[in-house]
């Protein structure tokens, strides 16, 4: 498998461009994203473009929006929806959210995002990855304040971070009005501490439910949980 082309059971993504290559926070994020039937499903940062391709193969009937900063990125993540199956179903808009969100008059049913989250880590000299990954580039305020004025009233915002990024996101989150309604915790094998965790949000409700998964049971074997989420998608599975 090529370090710029990873290729999954139903489409290719090209990642020679892209700051934030193909990682298994951007696949639980696309296996899990989501649920029922949305109609209209905003991405916020494609990168490659995976999280959004991974949905379209999930979600047969709705369409795709994508929001890009970096040119680069933007133009590899275009690339790889047209070439995909489901290139008439998907949209990727080059321009900063703080800039996409006052102006978007549409309301989405689905929000999905892995966000920037290194408030207190020193910066790389690749000005792009440090975009991608410092909350430089969007503030959890600034992405709250634009998933609150685009998600519908019945809408879901899904977001994976680290724990205690998340932890912080869901009080912000809660101060506005919008409340975890399930957590995924990610771990790497049984026993260690929590990788990530992926978040499920709304608007209403307070009551929130969790499960956990564990990637590997031990070193070179793949969980049946995390088999089973990731078939329809990795060729290994």
């Amino acid at each position: 498998m090529s370090k710029t082309y990873f290729q999954f059971k139903q489409f290719g993504v090209r990642q020679e461009r892209a700051a934030m290559k193909i990682s298994t926070d951007g696949v639980l994020l696309g296996a899990t994203a989501g649920k029922g039937f949305p109609k209209n499903v905003l991405e916020i940062g494609v990168g490659t473009g995976v999280v959004t391709l991974m949905m379209a193969q999930r979600f047969a009937t709705a369409q795709f929006t994508g929001v890009e900063i970096d040119q680069d990125a933007w133009l590899e993540a275009s690339e790889n929806a047209d070439q995909s199956p489901w290139s008439d179903r998907i949209d990727f808009v080059h321009q900063r959210f703080q800039d996409f969100f006052p102006v978007c008059q549409q309301k989405f049913d689905l929000i999905v995002s892995n966000p920037p989250y290194f408030q207190d880590h020193l910066k790389t000299k690749d000005v792009k990855r440090n975009l991608a990954l410092h909350l430089t580039g969007l503030s959890f305020s600034e992405l709250l304040e634009g998933v609150v004025k685009l998600l519908g009233q019945r809408g879901e915002f899904c977001v994976i971070l680290p724990e205690r990024q998340m932890e912080i996101l869901e009080k912000e989150a809660a101060s506005i009005g919008l409340f975890s309604q399930h957590k995924l915790i990610v771990k790497d094998r049984p026993g260690k501490p929590v990788l990530r965790v992926v978040a499920s949000f709304s608007f209403g409700s307070k009551k929130t439910s969790s499960e956990e998964i564990v990637i590997r049971v031990e070193i070179g074997k793949y969980s049946e949980g995390y088999s089973r989420l990731l078939r329809d998608f990795l060729l290994i599975f």
